[in-house]
């Protein structure tokens, strides 16, 4: 057995070869110690407590492959092993793992930009979901491949809180077996809990400060748009990251418009299409007044015969109950509720006005540049109100606002969406990179 040399050490990053006894291929093994003695590499490789001695032919290019030894000892030689001079903590060493949980339906499109951003600088991406609402379908849509763990149980407080630990405790073997560098959501508590649970770093964001909060376990940064108050979300400004604008300037400046969807839901462009969101009647956040509200609004709709109201029902339940209330609307084909998933953005696009009892489908509007009137009925959040300030929303109170504040007219829409820069998407993404680079460092 030879002593290992002790001059001239050399700490170095290896990329060993497909060696069916490394974990996968290109596997990097933690570290390695080097010193040359005539005219070769004598290696000393450590992964674990696992000690290797390799002695390394220094003008060879041909790939080695390495085998795992459980003892202190070192009674290897094998000629020839690639080996690249490269700091062991560099984020291109070794690909960084990014869990993102998405919880809602809303969250679809929006991580979807931020998945691929990720992917192409090196990131692998876990995905997992809640089954709630619309979540399947618009995974299968966007042909997305993700991991649907857990579900929901309606408005029942208690329920909500004993799903949520049954969610937990669904999603801790993932979390385990992905050991992820960081994981992210748009408000999923289940995340949070168990990435406290496993000591995974957590990132949270919000855009809506009256949600309920996760108390004393709070995510490890918190981000969420500019516009809304420091410390809404948080005790900890140090770690409260904001971006500009809103959460649906993160994906709407992708969007292309498809005029097939006239065609999907079987109306005429000369028709005046309003798109129609019930309230979230299941929300901890619900006002039944909202419920009021819509009813006089399709009360409305209902007078003007060119009117094709396209009402997108939030749930199997809600859509059963729309089509038993307006029955004689949907037989006349002056309301219609698709019978599949649609892109939210492109109907939102090439309708003429949006009603809503969601914040989600409004911002959406509002960023679209398309009129959108809101029914919803909680605490205004600041970004909504941010939106009203702006004229770019209008709060719909009472049934004479309902009456009097909505104008069913053509809209003139222009061929693409004006602005296509991403200053939300690119500044998210840049803070994601920093905060996993910060942790290797």
């Amino acid at each position: 057995m030879h002593a290992f040399p002790r001059k001239r050490n050399v700490l170095l990053q290896l990329y060993p070869g497909s060696d069916p006894g490394l974990k996968t291929p290109g596997h990097v093994l933690d570290f390695a110690v080097v010193s040359e003695s005539n005219g070769k590499r004598i290696i000393g490789l450590m992964e674990k407590h696992v000690m290797l001695e390799k002695t390394v032919n220094m003008k060879s290019n041909v790939g080695a492959h390495f085998r795992s030894m459980e003892t202190m000892e070192m009674d290897q030689t094998i000629e020839s092993a690639p080996i690249r001079r490269e700091d062991p903590l560099s984020k291109t060493a070794q690909a960084k793992k990014i869990w993102i949980d998405i919880d809602n339906s809303p969250h679809v499109p929006f991580f979807l930009p931020i998945i691929e951003e990720l992917q192409s600088r090196g990131f692998e991406v876990i995905l997992t979901a809640r089954d709630i609402y619309q979540v399947r379908d618009l995974l299968e849509l966007y042909d997305l491949p993700c991991q649907v763990i857990g579900g929901h149980w309606g408005k029942n407080k208690i329920l909500k809180v004993l799903v949520n630990v049954k969610r937990v405790l669904q999603l801790i073997p993932t979390a385990y077996k992905a050991r992820p560098d960081l994981a992210i959501s748009h408000g999923s508590r289940a995340q949070v809990l168990t990435c406290k649970a496993l000591g995974i770093p957590t990132v949270m964001m919000h855009d809506y400060e009256h949600s309920i909060k996760t108390g004393f376990l709070e995510p490890d940064w918190t981000f969420m748009p500019d516009i809304m108050p420091d410390g809404a979300m948080s005790r900890n400004a140090s770690r409260t990251l904001k971006y500009p604008g809103i959460k649906e300037d993160v994906y709407v400046p992708r969007f292309r418009p498809d005029a097939s969807v006239f065609g999907q839901l079987g109306v005429s462009p000369d028709q005046l299409i309003v798109t129609l969101r019930p309230p979230a009647t299941e929300a901890h956040y619900h006002n039944p007044e909202s419920e009021i509200l819509f009813e006089a609004t399709v009360r409305l709709l209902a007078q003007n015969s060119n009117v094709r109201a396209i009402t997108l029902p939030r749930n199997a339940a809600q859509g059963k109950l729309l089509q038993k209330q307006w029955s004689d609307l949907i037989a006349s084909g002056r309301m219609i509720i698709p019978k599949g998933p649609l892109d939210g953005l492109n109907l939102i696009w090439f309708s003429d006005l949006v009603i809503s009892g969601g914040g989600t489908m409004n911002r959406e509007a509002s960023a679209l540049g398309v009129p959108v009137y809101s029914i919803f009925r909680g605490k205004i959040g600041a970004v909504d109100q941010y939106l009203v300030e702006n004229g770019r929303l209008t709060l719909l109170e009472n049934i004479e606002d309902v009456q009097t504040k909505i104008v069913l007219r053509r809209r003139n829409r222009p061929s693409m969406l004006e602005n296509s820069d991403r200053p939300a998407l690119d500044c998210i993404i840049n803070k994601i990179v920093s905060i996993v680079e910060d942790q290797h460092r």
